[in-house]
């Protein structure tokens, strides 16, 4: 009996090392590797020397082989490669991540490819791109905004400025600025007034440099200078006594007719085929001058220089009156000269602001408006004026005591004058004017100002008799009055 319990207990023990024989078989079939499907994916940097090379950083996962795509033709099969494409633009880059069990994965990214310095590519190219004032339509002109920037004046390739348009203007990737007046240069009335250079192409020489102050300016001709720019506020700055775009003596402060150190102005540069044009914008308070400037890749497009102007305008038929005036009393107090225009505005028949019981002209200068003066010409028919009858003119002209002047705004000051406005695309550069300011400027009481005719009579052109008051090169608006303009 005994023996039979050892028996059974020792078959007990070997159907137990059986099970637990399969068990263990069992668990480590069950406990075998599993191979789980990848995970693509990855991260790039772009090279800070050279934004057309590319890093890529594979975190992919449960992979052991890949394959690249750059989107650009080239493949890799690296896990970690850098990329160089080949130029700018827009890329999709794939990238397949295998297992061991040859499962893939994919994950893919737009990369855009972008020089940093495009802006400055734009302005400068590669090495250097040179600039001259666009040949076609309007190249220049000033205007109250930028929304009109070239309403008041504009200029033309028409001859009538030939010089200007053969200046180049160069920005070098090195940030070097150079300008080239190719021999010549303009008289401008604001830098040269009561010169013989003013409104002709001169040559371009020291000597020829000197300003209506007797100033030295040969810093705008020819030179060598540096330059600034910042794309994102699309400013440059000329740095170099003398260097200028535009106009010679425009900055942002106003006119200065000595040259500046330093000037800044504001471009935008949009793509042609063939060519790019650039906007040059100088902004002042109530004033906005703007200029076009092209640069042609290909030089066949270019139109040539206009270097003889032609006829502007008309000769209008002369007339010479006897008797020559407006009151201003009303609408039809006057003999000839009833056309009234101009920015600034005279309303007729206003009451007098001194008690008189006569009915005035009121002068209301626009706020808001940089440059103007109020214009009267003949009705119903436009003439040039011939002046032989006449030795002088007076006018009266009253400006209130609440008159406020200050530095950059209205100014003590009068101008009246002649012009022909008909033949003369600018008729403000060769006016017959006089002009009264200070303490000669009356306030608060009605004044008679007396103007002789003398230089008036000589002319045979002028069609157009002009009154500004308050000064120029502002916007601040003001109220005056005006009346009996009589020719004797």
């Amino acid at each position: 009996m005994e023996r039979l319990k050892k028996h059974l207990l020792f078959s007990r023990a070997i159907l137990l090392l059986g099970v637990f024989s399969v068990f263990m078989l069992s668990s480590c079939k069950d406990d075998d590797p599993i191979i789980e499907d990848p995970i693509a994916s990855f991260q790039y940097e772009i090279s800070e020397e050279n934004f057309l090379q590319v890093s890529f950083m594979n975190f992919s996962q449960n992979a052991e082989t890949y394959s690249w795509n750059f989107g650009d033709g080239q493949t890799s099969s690296e896990e970690n490669p850098t990329h160089t494409f080949t130029e700018v633009g827009n890329y999709t880059v794939v990238l397949n991540a295998t297992n061991s069990a040859g499962v893939s994965a994919t994950f893919q990214e737009l990369i855009e490819i972008k020089d940093p310095f495009e802006a400055l590519t734009l302005l400068a190219g590669q090495t250097s791109k040179t600039w001259r004032l666009h040949r076609v339509e309007t190249s220049m002109g000033v205007g109250p905004s930028a929304e009109q920037p070239r309403i008041w004046w504009s200029l033309e390739n028409d001859g009538s400025r030939p010089c200007v348009y053969f200046h180049e203007f160069t920005f070098n990737r090195d940030m070097q600025f150079i300008f080239d007046d190719k021999g010549s240069f303009w008289g401008e009335e604001a830098i040269f007034e009561d010169t013989d250079l003013i409104g002709t192409c001169f040559e371009a020489t020291a000597s020829n440099m000197v300003n209506s102050n007797g100033v030295d300016v040969s810093a705008w001709l020819s030179g060598t200078h540096s330059f600034e720019y910042n794309p994102n506020t699309n400013m440059v700055t000329l740095n170099g006594m003398g260097a200028w775009m535009g106009l010679p003596h425009l900055t942002t402060s106003g006119t200065q007719i000595t040259p500046v150190a330093s000037k800044s102005f504001q471009i935008t540069i949009e793509e042609f085929e063939g060519y790019d044009l650039m906007i040059v914008l100088y902004q002042l308070q109530g004033l906005v001058w703007e200029f076009s400037y092209a640069s042609y890749s290909n030089p066949a497009l270019e139109p040539d220089v206009e270097t003889e102007a032609g006829e502007w305008g008309e000769d209008l038929p002369n007339i010479t009156p006897t008797e020559l005036y407006h009151t201003f009393e009303t609408a039809d107090s006057y003999a000839l000269i009833g056309a009234i225009g101009g920015t600034s505005v005279i309303t007729v028949g206003e009451e007098d602001p001194d008690g008189g019981t006569t009915d005035v002209g009121k002068f209301e200068r626009v706020a808001g408006e940089l440059y103007q003066e109020a214009q009267l010409r003949t009705t119903p028919d436009l003439y040039d004026i011939q002046f032989d009858n006449f030795t002088e003119v007076k006018i009266d002209i009253f400006i209130p005591t609440s008159t406020v002047f200050a530095e950059g705004a209205l100014q003590r000051h009068i101008v009246f004058g002649f012009a022909d406005l008909s033949q003369t695309q600018e008729w403000w550069n060769s006016p017959t004017q006089f002009i009264v300011q200070g303490d000669d400027v009356v306030l608060g009481a009605w004044t008679t100002y007396t103007f002789d005719l003398t230089d008036v009579k000589a002319r045979e052109d002028l069609d157009m008799i002009f009154l500004g008051i308050g000064g120029g090169g502002h916007d601040a608006g003001g109220i005056f009055y005006v009346r009996n303009l009589v020719f004797e």
